[in-house]
């Protein structure tokens, strides 16, 4: 049976988004904290860069005035200009602190319904007006930035107000969701009928069901049901040359799937305005456990037969020693390997006992390991502190970046018999360019965040002193060297962070040409015109 459902309460205004960096004003570090962080980085400047006021920010003069009818749509204000520049990658934030803002939109949309976007469309591309669709702007991989060589005038399509959980379906355990929705958002509508959507990234707070499904997202959960796509039932999606609906079914062998054409589009075939997605009765259960190894490869090995067994963890996070060291949960060179399990239906404490046993056989001890009652939810104390690094991380990426401090990931993915390899060669071959471009030796840590059966997700973080001024440069030197090393490992340029426009050249690489082929057609097919997103997946202003 289907259900109405009410619309969330709105966020609190205290809760001032951040236009230059991740997440709220009242949480980023202070000027002080930033000087303290930095001093833990040899060569980081001694001063932070200042915070612009996005009020006197410069902003190139927009050239397009919206017709009256989507006049009440648009905005054209510094506030709203600036803060849809660009994504959160480290290049965007340096860019953003240095008011480096000619990027900039001319007009920002704000549709309240699909007719609105249909609308928005229709308009654009009668007049060649660009449109970049727009969730929440978490992207770290230049996915909302318009950089066309031919400066078409451009808008920024701010989904948020498509925000609603439209029906829930019970008896399938699925729901209809507008694709503005944020995370926290969609999961107060949910919990009231005891169910979730389970699907966490670290960006949860601050993205939208419409930007998991655009770039194919990774949530939390390290194994099963990693990925958007596996959570999809049907999608919903406005192209310029109409309204493309797929069936509503659990599953179906009729053709190529529809859904998997727009899922990881990242708008440049459509926009996503809604999604009925597969849902989960909420957990009850919970239990977590830390497991410490003295060799990283024996982690490795204990996280390939865990991902093998069957046993299906919630959390299955391998931190290798500096990432244990940074995040604050081991010491002495020691990996640590966070467990988790849950389940809505049955105690879990067998399970993980299960798993910590298959950690001890190859070498693993047990750090702490909670166990409460039915019903109840609570970490060992190491995958306590991980977590809240874990969340933290951004804001400090944000702190380094005002210090002058490269702090750059990258994530991929690749079969076990090729892991370790990967691991050596980012280390010494992406260290030595480190090394080369920044003057200093810098660190590089890594962590698996998902596991398979068949190959892990590794996710590497660089940390190394730049030169005050030549970031943005010295950045993209090190992410073009983390790219060739992936390629040269069979890795995917990618597991979650989408391609965007950063990624491009991994990508076109990776991406066989027939299918390259067939994308591009498709492009041309749906959006003749070349305004939605150029630059994303494909070279020029159309595909």
């Amino acid at each position: 049976m289907a259900e109405t459902v009410p619309p969330a309460a709105p966020l609190a205004p205290s809760r001032r988004r951040s236009w230059w960096g991740w997440g709220t004003d009242d949480k980023a570090l202070s000027d002080g904290e930033c000087v303290a962080l930095g001093a833990l980085v040899p060569g980081a400047a001694d001063t932070p860069l200042p915070v612009p006021d996005v009020r006197s920010v410069d902003l190139p003069k927009t050239r397009i005035t919206p017709p009256p009818s989507l006049a009440h749509l648009m905005s054209d204000t510094p506030p709203a200009r600036a803060s849809h520049t660009y994504g959160k990658a480290y290049r965007d934030v340096v860019r953003a602190l240095r008011g480096e803002l000619g990027a900039a939109p001319d007009q920002v949309a704000f549709p309240r319904s699909e007719q609105d976007v249909v609308d928005v469309l229709d308009w654009a591309e009668g007049a060649d007006v660009v449109v970049v669709p727009y969730g929440a702007g978490s992207s770290v991989v230049g996915g909302v930035e318009y950089r066309g060589e031919r400066r078409r005038a451009a808008v920024s399509l701010d989904l948020a107000g498509l925000d609603r959980v439209l029906d829930i379906d019970t008896a399938s355990r699925a729901a209809r969701i507008e694709a503005g929705v944020l995370g926290p958002d969609l999961e107060a509508q949910l919990r009231p009928h005891g169910l979730t959507l389970r699907h966490f990234p670290q960006s949860f707070e601050f993205s939208t069901l419409g930007g998991w499904l655009a770039t194919r997202a990774g949530g939390h959960y390290a194994t099963l049901l990693t990925h958007i796509d596996d959570l999809t039932e049907s999608l919903r999606v406005v192209t310029p040359v109409g309204v493309n609906e797929s069936l509503r079914v659990p599953g179906s062998g009729a053709g190529p799937s529809p859904d998997r054409l727009f899922l990881g589009s990242e708008g440049t075939l459509g926009v996503i305005t809604e999604a009925w997605m597969r849902l989960q009765d909420r957990p009850r259960h919970k239990a977590s456990a830390s497991v410490l190894f003295d060799d990283f490869k024996a982690a490795a090995d204990a996280v390939r037969a865990i991902a093998q067994s069957g046993l299906h963890p919630a959390n299955c996070r391998l931190l290798d020693p500096g990432e244990a060291a940074l995040s604050g949960v081991a010491g002495g060179g020691r990996s640590v390997l966070v467990l988790g399990v849950e389940s809505a239906h049955f105690p879990v404490a067998d399970r993980l006992a299960e798993l910590v046993a298959l950690a001890q056989d190859h070498g693993g001890s047990p750090a702490g390991t909670t166990r409460p009652p039915a019903g109840d939810s609570a970490d060992d104390s190491a995958a306590g502190a991980w977590r809240s690094a874990f969340l933290r991380m951004p804001y400090l990426r944000d702190g380094l970046a005002r210090m002058s401090v490269i702090s750059e990931t990258f994530e991929t993915a690749c079969t076990w018999d090729r892991a370790d390899a990967l691991y050596e060669a980012v280390h010494r071959d992406l260290g030595a360019v480190v090394r080369e471009v920044t003057g200093a030796q810098g660190m590089i840590n890594c962590r698996f965040t998902h596991v398979y059966p068949d190959g892990p997700a590794p996710y590497f973080t660089v940390i190394a002193p730049a030169r005050r001024g030549s970031e943005v440069a010295m950045w993209d030197e090190i992410k073009s060297a983390a790219m060739d090393v992936l390629g040269a490992h069979g890795a995917t340029v990618t597991h979650h962070h989408a391609v965007g426009r950063d990624h491009r050249p991994g990508y076109d690489r990776q991406r066989p040409e027939p299918f390259a082929r067939a994308l591009r057609a498709a492009k041309n097919a749906l959006d003749p015109a070349g305004i939605l997103n150029p630059g994303v997946l494909f070279d020029g202003e159309r595909g």
